[in-house]
């Protein structure tokens, strides 16, 4: 293809495919070194920086190469809309993500406190206060939600099962688990032939 491969752009947040461009090695290394998506344009025979005139940038995640060697996979945020028609993808879809993956961005940002232990973290002194005050901690959090659940307000079970969700993945961080050991178990129990342990 004369140099120029094709280079699949996705959304590093949302999952979501945003749109095709094609790439040659100047593209990529100017891509590499500024942070931002630089296609080769075939109709120009030129670069071109996507967003550098609507200013919907795509800040570069990563790139990762195919088994055969001919296809980028560019992960990458965007700024606005990625189509040049004005829609999130350049096949039309809208590109949000699922509430559910927050689940796993906060995981990793307790990751990141655990890691870095900031002092005045609320997350830190869970760490520091070790293993059974955070199992404490889910207990007095999931019967706070029971009691909402049956005595209180839909708004207020919210509430208390966020500080529930938010202390489990505390713990589970402490134990090196993720959140996602949790869906993988419960994807397995609803396969047809699980069967209880």
């Amino acid at each position: 293809m004369g140099g120029l491969v094709p280079a699949i752009i996705q959304d590093d947040r949302t999952g979501k495919v945003l749109m095709l461009g094609y790439m040659n090695r100047e593209a990529y290394d100017k891509t590499l070194a500024t942070g931002l998506v630089t296609f080769f344009s075939r109709s120009r025979q030129t670069l071109w920086t996507k967003g550098e005139t609507s200013g919907n940038l795509l800040h570069l995640k990563s790139i990762a190469v195919d088994c055969d060697g001919d296809t980028l996979l560019v992960k990458a945020t965007p700024d606005g809309p990625v189509c040049h028609t004005g829609t999130d993808t350049c096949w039309g879809e809208v590109n949000d993500s699922s509430s559910l993956l927050f689940l796993s961005e906060l995981q990793d940002f307790i990751e990141k406190r655990h890691e870095e232990m900031p002092e005045g973290s609320y997350t830190t002194s869970l760490f520091r206060d070790g293993l059974n005050r955070m199992a404490q901690k889910v207990g007095e959090e999931a019967l706070e939600a029971v009691i909402e659940a049956t005595n209180g307000t839909n708004d207020r079970l919210i509430y208390e099962c966020s500080d529930m969700f938010y202390h489990l993945i505390v713990l589970l961080t402490s134990k090196g688990l993720r959140i996602e050991d949790i869906t993988d178990e419960l994807r397995e129990r609803h396969s047809p032939g699980w069967k209880k342990h």
